[in-house]
């Protein structure tokens, strides 16, 4: 489409958000829908921000989810850049992620380190490798000695170490900052505390198809385009527009830690994989993400529309939160540093959708093969299933450059 169109963006994450201000940038007026009072309100503002370049796959040793992930990855820094207006270098973590291989790993160490070895090969031959959140164009996996994991853990559980050239962003900076972009863009509308429930087709315009979008707030429309941005709820949005669901799927409600210390704590950012294990990363020495996965799961549902999580009293709170500190610290003294010198702390989540299902333990889950994501075109009604946080803006990208040219 080469004029200005009126388009629907569901849901106001790092897709919608992304995908809205690309378009409003186009000429294209925009109204950007959500159940929250706000934008950025659920799993885009409280998750890892980790921006993936394949390495924690290591239960897909074809790499075809490292191939996919890597391009969004890599060009995650300045597309983000130019969508708010900043640089982001600052809130991102400093040091390469350090990966513990446990006992129960779904991947045997030998195995791991292999195919950390690949990807390694893959992200030194894109031609984009310089552009990541630190230059990658010479990335290397380093094994961590014996000495260098027993300064980390002393869990006989903890088999085997390496350090990889991989980081994350602090998903709250970013999130405060998408924020003020679509602000400042006169072209995008709000349209806030609107859950919307399905879709529908308007009689055809002087351009042809056009769209209605059925919400809390009423029926909104006609639109020459919508874009289902959601991760809660799109299935169902997209089965009100005529595409079904397809395939396996799992809808996960999780919950982790934000934590922000009194003083620097030296707690280098580190996962313990491949499982139902756990995480910390360490933005600047004083913000910090914690996780424990078992800990932090709420829900795991394979309906296309999943019940609503229950509330947290502030005992349920209290006693997730101990036990996501408890089991990090099993592994992870660290951890206990982190929590003796806290000067805040919270318990945020959201939902999180995937393209496969079963458990993180069983080394046949699909869910340790992430390849299955992208862009659903059905006319003018376009759906959108992110995959991971960090290939959200190069899908927008793309998606944008679809509709205007």
């Amino acid at each position: 489409m080469t004029r200005p169109c009126r388009i629907a963006v569901l849901g106001s994450g790092i897709m919608g958000s992304s995908t809205a201000l690309l378009l409003a940038r186009r000429g294209h007026q925009v109204e950007l829908f959500d159940e929250a009072n706000a934008p950025f309100s659920a799993a885009s503002r409280w998750n890892e921000g980790k921006i993936h370049l394949g390495f924690l796959y290591s239960g897909d040793p074809s790499l075809q989810t490292a191939r996919k992930m890597l391009p969004g990855s890599l060009a995650f820094k300045p597309l983000v850049e130019n969508l708010i207006g900043c640089p982001i270098g600052d809130w991102s973590t400093p040091s390469d992620d350090l990966f513990l291989c446990h006992r129960h790993s779904v991947v045997e160490p030998e195995a791991t380190h292999g195919y950390l070895q690949h990807v390694a090969a893959l992200v030194r031959q894109h031609p984009d490798a310089g552009q990541y959140l630190a230059d990658a164009s010479a990335c290397r996996v380093q094994r961590l000695t014996a000495r260098e994991l027993a300064a980390l853990t002393d869990s006989p559980h903890i088999v085997a170490g390496f350090r990889v050239p991989e980081r994350s962003v602090a998903t709250n900076w970013i999130a405060d900052r998408y924020v003020e972009a679509l602000a400042a863009e006169a072209r995008i509308a709000l349209r806030l505390n609107a859950r919307v429930t399905s879709v529908s087709r308007a009689d055809p315009g002087r351009h042809g198809e056009r769209w209605h979008v059925e919400s809390s707030l009423g029926r909104d429309g006609p639109y020459d385009y919508i874009v289902n941005a959601l991760w809660n709820g799109r299935m169902a949005v997209d089965a009100s527009a005529g595409l079904p669901p397809a395939g396996k799927w799992s809808n996960r409600y999780r919950l982790s830690l934000f934590a922000r210390t009194t003083t620097a704590v030296d707690a280098p950012s580190t996962i313990i994989t491949t499982g139902p294990f756990g995480d910390i990363k360490n933005y600047n020495g004083r913000d910090f993400y914690l996780s424990w996965y078992p800990s932090g799961l709420m829900m795991d549902s394979a309906l296309v529309s999943p019940p609503e999580p229950p509330d947290l009293d502030e005992a349920a709170v209290q006693e997730m939160t101990d036990s996501i500190f408890a089991r990090l610290g099993e592994f992870l003294p660290q951890a206990g540093a982190i929590r003796r010198h806290l000067e805040r702390i919270a318990l945020r989540g959201g939902w999180v959708f995937a393209a496969g299902q079963g458990q993180l333990s069983d080394p046949r889950s699909t869910l340790h093969r992430r390849s299955d994501y992208g862009i659903t075109v059905k006319g003018n009604y376009i759906s959108v299933d992110t995959g991971k946080y960090a290939h959200a803006p190069l899908l927008a990208h793309r998606l944008a450059e679809g509709l205007s040219g």
